[in-house]
């Protein structure tokens, strides 16, 4: 069994640790938060330390898990995961029981796929992303590294999704379409071509 640091307190934390704990391979030995999170405890674990408390803990545990929500262009999730990879940490990936995750796609490392998500045929999800809860990846898709799915989204087959993109909430992409780095569709979008044709739904 692994031990595991969680990098987060909120609510996208929460959601990671439903899911760890049925995974019988990571043990979570903490969670890292702000100065005035520590001390507290979410679902039973406590809040060890903050981003200055990490050389010291990487001696102690050697894999960790970014549990910072992506909304939009939000940046902390790269800062963070560069001060992780400076002290060489491991990152697994965490996938529900409850999700759909084919044997023909991959899945990159420090990856969360969330209770219901679909991942269909060859399709490649890339590091440090969130697939959240009922989302839909259809067969060969292309999610580039830290990019966030929002719940009930669905991404028709054969879309590429730049890296560090936001998806949001029950919003659809059509089939085919390649949408570069950086790219935010808020929440109940179509998008039917791109970069012109961004319907309500």
């Amino acid at each position: 069994m692994k031990n595991l640091l969680l990098i987060g307190c909120g609510g996208h934390a929460k959601s990671v640790i439903d899911v760890i704990e049925n995974i019988s391979s990571l043990r979570i030995y903490g969670l890292v938060g702000t100065n005035n999170e520590i001390g507290r405890k979410i679902f039973g674990y406590s809040v060890i330390g903050n981003d200055d408390s990490l050389k010291d803990l990487r001696k102690i545990v050697s894999n960790a898990f970014i549990c910072i929500g992506k909304i939009g262009l939000d940046y902390r999730r790269i800062e963070i995961l560069k001060l992780l990879e400076h002290l060489d940490f491991k990152f697994p990936t965490i996938i529900s029981k409850y999700a759909v995750v084919s044997r023909y796609a991959s899945i990159g490392e420090g990856t969360f796929i969330g209770h219901s998500a679909i991942v269909n045929a060859d399709s490649k999800i890339g590091n440090h992303c969130i697939i959240n809860t009922k989302s839909l990846i259809e067969h060969e898709c292309t999610i580039e590294d830290n990019c966030h799915i929002s719940t009930g989204s669905i991404i028709n087959g054969n879309v590429k999704i730049g890296q560090n993109s936001f998806i949001g909430s029950n919003s659809m992409i059509r089939e085919n379409l390649s949408l570069p780095k950086n790219t935010i569709i808020s929440a109940g979008k179509r998008v039917m071509g791109w970069p012109i044709r961004i319907k309500d739904k």
